[in-house]
């Protein structure tokens, strides 16, 4: 069972949006049974979209499309399935009245007839009621097959695939289960990793797929799986993590479906009711993001500082002017005191700091461009370690947040 999705809008084409829908219907129809054979960004434009629906069709038991089905007259891909189906264009009532009664409870002003006309569907299509936005979601069937158009606004896309379409496919078809377990590792390159578990994974049965997801100093290691008996295929894949697991045991660190490192680090804080701070040079704030972008952050992090100029380091933060003058301000000796500085001052349990030079100069530091300085005090002391992280600033920047989470994720799951 495959699906292709097209997303229509020269927005995407020209970047000036993100297309996010396709990340969210390939999920969503994959948590179904469903494979995504293709994914198809094109322009507001009939032969284009005619060509794409054609090759879809091909492909695809399912072609899933979003886009093109505003008030104004750039929006055509209605139209255009007309042309595609060999049909036409009739007023549907229901679409009408859902259209008013939005209008009467949610805009509040005078309705125009452009509104109106969306309530104007294929013939042939079933509606699928938006009962968040004014344009209607289409089903057609074909010989077996299922296209499906929906508005591309994220949130009315979300409640039409959630509410209308995944109960609609899951009656339709038989499918099978398709099962993702993804371990999480830190500290090790793909190479080095595919090396390590090259046995493992040339004794994979054909069902059971491995796949590398490699970003700046982590690595996600995705096992999925495919078929028809879910109970068998579940112990079939725990059998493989169990194989994996004693091959990779130094960078494990935990499951993505258990949320991401800085989650598990959050959750075994809690666990031991522990408390964090932060204290952060070269990484400029984004690694407090990390963790305080989740909910329920203050039960364990009680706050960080962004102590970017070295002034501020000796003014606020309270590190020796001697030490920074005597070491450089990238240095361990100041990464360890910025991190015993900021323990103090929180009152915390845990404290990590990040003192670095992401470039493209030096700055205050005679360091080489990349070098990054990470600490992390305890109650027992404190320790520290040095990168050399390249010469992309971005890049820099971000290998120094996921280590300094590889640090502490080591740290306080120690005990």
């Amino acid at each position: 069972m495959q699906a292709e999705i097209i997303t229509i809008g020269d927005e995407i084409l020209i970047g000036q949006i993100v297309d996010t829908n396709s990340a969210f219907i390939g999920k969503a129809l994959n948590s179904i049974g469903v494979s995504v054979y293709q994914i198809t960004s094109i322009q507001d434009d009939k032969e284009h979209i005619l060509k794409a629906l054609a090759e879809a069709e091909a492909n695809a038991d399912i072609i899933i499309v979003t886009g093109g089905l505003g008030p104004t007259k750039d929006d055509i891909t209605k139209h255009t399935i007309c042309d595609y189906f060999n049909d036409t264009l009739v007023r549907n009532d229901s679409v009408t009245e859902n259209i008013k009664k939005l209008w009467r409870e949610h805009v509040k002003q005078p309705i125009q007839q452009v509104n109106l006309d969306q309530a104007f569907m294929p013939s042939k299509a079933k509606v699928l009621m938006n009962l968040v936005g004014s344009a209607p979601g289409m089903w057609i069937e074909k010989d077996d097959k299922v296209f499906v158009s929906m508005p591309g606004v994220p949130f009315e896309m979300k409640a039409l695939m959630e509410e209308e379409v995944l109960p609609k496919l899951k009656i339709k078809y038989k499918r099978p289960f398709i099962l993702h377990r993804t371990l999480l590792t830190y500290g090790m390159g793909e190479s080095r990793l595919a090396t390590r578990i090259e046995s493992f994974e040339d004794h994979l049965p054909k069902h059971i797929k491995l796949a590398y997801l490699p970003n700046l100093g982590k690595v996600r290691l995705r096992l999925s799986g495919k078929g028809f008996d879910e109970e068998v295929l579940k112990n079939e894949i725990e059998g493989q993590i169990k194989s994996v697991l004693p091959l990779i045991e130094d960078v494990f660190v935990g499951f993505e479906e258990d949320g991401d490192i800085e989650v598990l680090i959050a959750k075994q804080l809690t666990k031991n009711s522990k408390t964090l701070a932060i204290v952060e040079s070269c990484t400029g704030g984004k690694l407090a993001e990390i963790f305080t972008q989740h909910a329920g952050a203050s039960s364990f992090f009680k706050g960080g500082m962004i102590t970017y100029a070295t002034q501020t380091k000796i003014d606020i933060l309270g590190v020796s002017e001697a030490l920074i003058n005597e070491h450089s301000v990238v240095s361990k000796e100041v990464a360890e005191a910025m991190a015993v500085q900021c323990r103090l001052l929180y009152k915390s349990d845990y404290a990590i700091s990040t003192t670095g030079t992401a470039g493209p100069t030096k700055g205050d530091s005679n360091a080489e461009v990349g070098t990054v300085f990470i600490a992390l005090a305890t109650k027992e002391g404190v320790f520290s370690k040095k990168y050399d992280l390249g010469n992309n600033r971005t890049r820099v920047i971000n290998k120094a947040v996921n280590k300094a989470l590889e640090q502490l994720q080591k740290e306080i799951f120690k005990n």
